[in-house]
């Protein structure tokens, strides 16, 4: 397997882990990786993602004040695109990594970029997380507790397949049989000339 990989979920593990010591969306990220390095990447990604989780849980409350809600749209919105920023980050990353790499002439693009890829695996030890805490609530019924412990291991079996997905990819870039390109994605309803309501235009 691909120690590149392997390493992001220990990553991602550790970073949900440290979030929860204090489960506070306003809680000062302290990343304990060398600045520049791929781990403090994703640890800063990952954190984003959990912070992002939490406040998506906040906003559903039935009771919550509309004006406060309002202003945590407003920050899931500026959430998403630091979160878009990061992708392209870690994208922008592999492509430095494998830029002295030859495409062999039958070489193909795969459907999604490596980061995008990676950026499934955090979302995912995100779940895994949460489902896990669901298997040992003690305030729920046993068939709550039931369907919870099956649909962890099908994530945790989601993890183990998109790990090795991804870790073949990588090693058929590394290797020439795929080649990579970095696309924007250019979302349109943040940019103040492109989204309509933004610039202003009428009818």
């Amino acid at each position: 397997m691909n120690r590149t990989i392997s390493r992001a979920n220990e990553v991602f593990d550790r970073s949900v882990a440290d979030y929860h010591i204090t489960d506070n969306v306003d809680a000062e990220m302290r990343n304990p990786y060398p600045e520049g390095s791929l781990e403090a990447i994703l640890y800063a990604k990952n954190w984003v993602d959990a912070v992002q989780w939490h406040l998506e849980d906040i906003i559903r409350d039935p009771a919550i004040d509309p004006v406060e809600a309002l202003a945590l749209k407003r920050r899931i919105d500026r959430s998403n695109q630091v979160r878009t920023d990061m992708v392209e980050d870690i994208d922008t990353w592999f492509r430095t990594l494998y830029e002295n790499v030859t495409p062999l002439p039958d070489a193909t693009i795969n459907t999604e970029s490596p980061a995008w890829a990676i950026d499934r695996l955090s979302i995912l030890a995100l779940k895994i997380w949460h489902m896990r805490e669901q298997t040992s609530r003690t305030d729920a019924d046993p068939a709550h507790l039931e369907k919870c412990a099956g649909r962890l291991a099908v994530l945790l079996e989601q993890r183990e397949d998109l790990t090795a997905a991804i870790s073949r990819l990588l090693d058929d870039i590394g290797c020439g049989r795929k080649f990579m390109k970095v696309y924007r994605q250019m979302k349109m309803y943040n940019d103040p000339a492109t989204n309509p309501v933004l610039y202003g235009k009428k009818g």
